[in-house]
Parts: C-alpha cells; sequence; structure tokens
C-alpha cells in the first residue's frame, strides 16, 4: 500500500510549455505596464524623502542659528 504523500500533486508541474494561445510567460504588457507603475512610484518616494530631509535639515539650521 502506498502513502498518501507519494503522488498527492504537489511539486508538479502542471504546465510546463506554454501552449500557442498562451504566450504570457517572457513579460507582456501587464507586466511592464507593472515594472513601469513600481518604477514611478519608487522616485515618487525619492522625491519624497528628499524633500523631507531638505525640509528637516533647513529647520534644523534655522533652529541652529537662531
Amino acid at each position: 500500500m502506498t502513502s498518501s504523500t507519494d503522488n498527492d500533486g504537489q511539486g508538479m508541474i502542471v504546465n510546463p510549455k506554454p501552449a500557442k494561445e498562451n504566450q504570457d510567460w517572457d513579460g507582456d504588457d501587464a507586466d511592464r505596464a507593472d515594472r513601469l507603475r513600481f518604477e514611478e512610484e519608487q522616485a515618487m518616494i525619492r522625491e519624497q524623502s528628499e524633500a523631507h530631509a531638505a525640509k528637516t535639515a533647513a529647520e534644523a539650521a534655522k533652529e541652529a542659528g537662531a
């Protein structure tokens, strides 16, 4: 008798090769759009961080000069 863990389907490759109608493997337009959106969000976060750091530095300089 074989145990149920011998062939439970875990780790099986379900669709190892893309079919002709399923060419969604190398990065489609949605993947590129996601990557672009991510890069734009990272740039915006970086700009906000730099602006916050500049504001903090300006306030510190103002207090030091006062």
